[in-house]
């Protein structure tokens, strides 16, 4: 197989330009759960994120409103007032009322919402990102005809930033990551893999300090933490989770630390930040949105994207790489592609002690 590499950067610019700024298309608009409702046609149900955090809400949220853009349609951002799932199934409630025609739903913490929604509005699709829809028990997971799944292959983007990383001669090295769903495990699990993967081919030894914080949200512990890790030995961190980033981020800046952002190209966010780990959110959200107005939605499946599809990249032409370059990347790339290397990608532990690490050495450290 033949990747193209020219349209894999081309597409990279283009998409990391795409999200460093806010847009505000006519006929769309960020609502919050007071506000007065109108009739509109896709509705964005967040779960405590915001679709300003520059990473995985927002992502969905510009496909949906570059659509809305260009097809002249309606789209509103719903944000429920807390993580239960009435609270976030009153949204679709909400929507229902308003005549909204689809939903899209970004996160794991929207699963069960969309399982117990997607038979009551069964005249409405749902666009699930990052979950599958299961019962509050997890006994039964179902995707109805109304609902596509979308989900990606985290552990090529992280394998991806772990061994550019080393590569780019850094070995002591940080895994920050949010809530420990699939998602966020998956990221981790590529990042060391790819870290070791490097550090078998240029015979060093590398040395990782692994956490969950259990929340996606900017924190002040979150920075004392990496603060801590970057006073010791490690030089980069993984930052994995909505705007944890932010927390991480203060901490490089304080400590002459470097960072590595998630889901979206976060270059823009602070100088500390040397590439970030993406998913093109925005693209499959805004495929699956125009779909669905064209009469083709994809129900009833789950697509996975990945390096072969092109749905997981670095952005290389904002990373702040020394060492590691086009051709790096273009080399561990194509393996990715065509299955020459495959992470590892089970989630089922979660503290990387079932990977087979030759010079890497984890260190599990639980957030507290």
């Amino acid at each position: 197989m033949t990747v193209n590499f020219k349209k894999i950067r081309k597409t990279t610019a283009l998409f990391g330009a795409a999200l460093l700024t806010v847009m505000s298309f006519a006929g769309c608009k960020d609502k919050n759960s007071n506000a007065k409702d109108t009739p509109v046609d896709v509705v964005v149900v967040t779960d405590y994120g915001t679709v300003d955090d520059n990473s995985f809400n927002q992502a969905a949220w510009e496909g949906v409103k570059q659509y809305a853009e260009e097809s002249g349609i309606t789209c509103e951002n719903y944000q429920p007032e807390g993580t239960a799932t009435d609270s976030i199934i009153a949204q679709f409630k909400r929507g229902d009322s308003n005549k909204a025609k689809i939903f899209v739903c970004p996160g794991s913490m929207l699963e069960v919402p969309v399982y117990e929604a997607m038979d009551k509005y069964d005249g409405q699709c749902f666009i699930l990102i990052d979950g599958a829809p299961h019962n509050e028990e997890n006994t039964e997971t179902r995707i109805a005809e109304n609902v596509s799944v979308i989900s990606f292959a985290e552990e090529q983007a992280g394998f991806l930033a772990g061994y550019a990383a080393v590569r780019d001669g850094y070995k002591g090295l940080g895994f920050v990551g949010g809530i420990p769903v699939d998602p966020i495990i998956r990221f981790g699990y590529g990042f060391v893999q790819g870290a070791d993967y490097a550090a078998i081919e240029m015979g060093v030894n590398v040395h990782i300090r692994y956490t969950y914080t259990n929340t996606f949200s900017e924190d002040q512990a979150i920075e004392d933490l990496s603060g801590t890790w970057y006073e010791d030995d490690t030089e980069v961190i993984f930052a994995c989770g909505g705007s944890i980033t932010r927390s991480v981020i203060r901490a490089a800046e304080n400590h002459n630390g470097k960072v590595i952002g998630v889901d979206v190209d976060e270059s823009s966010e602070s100088e500390t930040v040397i590439t970030s780990a993406m998913k093109d959110i925005k693209t499959a959200v805004y495929n699956d949105v125009k779909a669905y107005f064209e009469g083709t939605f994809p129900g009833g499946v789950d697509t996975n994207l990945t390096a072969k599809t092109n749905g997981i990249c670095l952005p290389m032409e904002t990373s702040r790489f020394v060492k590691f370059d086009q051709a790096n990347y273009d080399y561990v790339y194509s393996h990715l592609a065509d299955g020459m290397i495959v992470p590892y990608n089970k989630t089922d532990i979660g503290t990387c002690e079932e990977l087979s690490l030759i010079n890497t050495e984890v260190t599990f450290i639980p957030f507290e």
